[in-house]
C-alpha cells in the first residue's frame, strides 16, 4: 500500500516532470516569454479558483469565526516555526552565516520558551524572521526561474520555484512524523490557516484586479525576484 506522502511526492514528480516538458515544447511569437504556458496556467487557475471558492475559502472563513484571535495568532506562530527550520537550512546553503544562526537561535527560543512555537519569543527578542526556501537558494545559486508555473491547490510559482517546493517538502519536519494521519492534519491546518489570513487579501484582488491571473502572476515574479536579491534586484 503506498503512503500518502509516498504517493504525493510521485505526484509532484509527475507533475513537475511535464511541465517542464511542456515548458520545452512552447513556442511562438505570441507567447509571453516569462508565461509560456498561459493557456494550461490559466485553467489551473480556474481550477484552482473554483477550488477555492467551492472548499478552501468557505472552510477559512469558518476557522476564522470561530477561533480566537490568540489561538488563531498560535497556529500561525507554530506553522512559521516550523518554517524557520527550512529558512536555517536554506540560508546556510547560501552561505548567509549569520542569518542561519538567528534562524536555529529562533527555534531554539520558540521551542522551549515559545511552548513549540505557539508564542514568537524570537520577534520580540528582535530575531526577524527570514522565511528562506530552496527556490530562492536556488535563485541565489544562478538559476533563473524558468517559466512560470500555477500549481494545483499550490497556486503560483515557476520552474525553479516548483524544483524548490519539492525539496521544501523533504526538509519539513512534518514530513518525518510517522503517523500519516497526524502528518496530513497538520498540512491540512496549515492550509487552512494560511487561506484564512489572507482572506482580506483576496477581497481586495477581486475588486481591484481586472485580471487576477495577470495580476498574481506579475506580482508573483516581482516579489520572487526581490527575495532572491534581499529586497535589491537588478536593474532589468
Amino acid at each position: 500500500m503506498i503512503r500518502p506522502a509516498s504517493w504525493y511526492r510521485m505526484a509532484l514528480l509527475v507533475l513537475l516532470g511535464a511541465t517542464l516538458g511542456l515548458a520545452g515544447c512552447a513556442s511562438g511569437v505570441d507567447r509571453d516569454p516569462v508565461d509560456p504556458l498561459e493557456d494550461f496556467n490559466r485553467s489551473i487557475f480556474r481550477f484552482n479558483d473554483s477550488l477555492d471558492r467551492a472548499v478552501i475559502r468557505p472552510v477559512a472563513r469558518g476557522y476564522a469565526k470561530i477561533t480566537p484571535a490568540p489561538v488563531n495568532k498560535g497556529v500561525t506562530n507554530f506553522f512559521n516555526n516550523l518554517g524557520d527550520v527550512r529558512s536555517a537550512l536554506n540560508n546556510l546553503l547560501q552561505f548567509k552565516i549569520g542569518r542561519a544562526f538567528s534562524d536555529v537561535g529562533r527555534v531554539a527560543l520558540n521551542s522551549t520558551l515559545g511552548i513549540l512555537g505557539l508564542m514568537d519569543v524570537a520577534s520580540n527578542m528582535k530575531l526577524p524572521r527570514y522565511n528562506e526556501d530552496f527556490g530562492q537558494t536556488l535563485g541565489a545559486w544562478g538559476f533563473g526561474s524558468g517559466p512560470y508555473l500555477v500549481v494545483p491547490v499550490v497556486g503560483a510559482s515557476s520552474g525553479r520555484d516548483g524544483i524548490g517546493f519539492v525539496v521544501d517538502w523533504f526538509t519539513d519536519p512534518i514530513y518525518y512524523l510517522d503517523n500519516p494521519a497526524v502528518s496530513w492534519t497538520l498540512r491540512g491546518l496549515d492550509l487552512v490557516d494560511t487561506r484564512a489570513d489572507l482572506l482580506s487579501a483576496s477581497r481586495v484582488l477581486e475588486t481591484a484586479a481586472l485580471d487576477p491571473y495577470s495580476f498574481i502572476r506579475d506580482s508573483y515574479l516581482q516579489r520572487r525576484q526581490s527575495l532572491v536579491y534581499d529586497g535589491n534586484p537588478p536593474e532589468e
